[in-house]
């Protein structure tokens, strides 16, 4: 780390200090907690991977460091408690990366491919920890699409799985009927029970769901633009046609984008 960077650090780690001092801090500042900050962590984060999204680089920049600051907070929060302090966060990290990566920082020259490698460290880390299950340790805050999928890729490392596509294909179908055939108490139960079919079905595929989702969100959101753009053209508002008219309109915008294809 260069001079410059290190100045910079120490400046933003001063500046939250003073913005938590209990005399001169900020009011704002000092009445949060981690379950408070903890949303903004999330939502920082979201906006990170929103800037790759756009290719922005210089926003980019500024959503990293909006996310530097949420470890900073939290940091400052524990050192106030006499927990830990962001020196320690640094070293905690720093000791897993040298440990997950003995091909780079020891002597370990197996063969191993370095995913299997990786997943068996991290499987004797959960050991140590007293975990015992193969779904120990999949965060419960994750966003529920992610946390279906890890914790079924977790079932599949101990062999729980469908050996084929096929079938979660037909869980998918099975779990349709479920739920058009649920009372109203039970619809919640069967929606879900439908969702994380949906998801073991889109990774047996060998895609994320999360990214397929976010492509189909993209997808929609474009064409439903689109639509009202073509219905504000013919001097229509898109909101009063009957849904025959509307799908007319959607109809349309897939025929233009099949065209701008060919």
């Amino acid at each position: 780390m260069t001079d410059h960077s290190h100045q910079q650090l120490d400046r933003l780690l001063g500046i939250m200090a003073r913005l938590r001092d209990p005399v001169s801090g900020c009011e704002w500042d000092l009445a949060q907690n981690f379950s408070t900050i903890a949303p903004y962590t999330i939502e920082e984060a979201y906006e990170v991977a929103d800037a790759i999204a756009r290719e922005d680089l210089a926003g980019l920049r500024d959503e990293l460091g909006d996310l530097l600051l949420q470890v900073i907070f939290h940091a400052r929060m524990a050192e106030e408690a006499g927990h830990f302090a962001f020196s320690d966060i640094a070293q905690s990290i720093s000791n897993k990366l040298e440990a997950r990566h003995p091909h780079i920082f020891g002597e370990d020259t197996s063969e191993d491919a370095q995913v299997d490698r990786w997943e068996k460290l991290k499987a004797k880390e959960r050991s140590a920890k007293g975990e015992t299950s193969a779904v120990d340790g999949v965060a419960i805050s994750l966003p529920a699409l992610m946390r279906a999928e890890k914790l079924q890729k977790r079932a599949a490392r101990v062999g729980f799985d469908w050996p084929e596509p096929s079938g979660a294909a037909a869980k998918v179908y099975e779990e349709m009927d479920e739920l058009a055939e649920a009372s109203e108490t039970e619809k919640l139960e069967e929606a879900g029970d439908l969702l994380f079919a949906a998801v073991n079905l889109v990774r047996l595929h060998g895609m994320a769901p999360e990214d397929a989702l976010r492509a189909a969100n993209a997808k929609f959101e474009r064409r439903f633009r689109a639509m009202e753009a073509f219905a504000h053209r013919d001097g229509k508002a898109f909101e009063s046609l009957p849904l025959g008219e509307q799908e007319a309109y959607w109809q349309m915008v897939k025929a233009s984008e099949r065209a701008e294809t060919t």
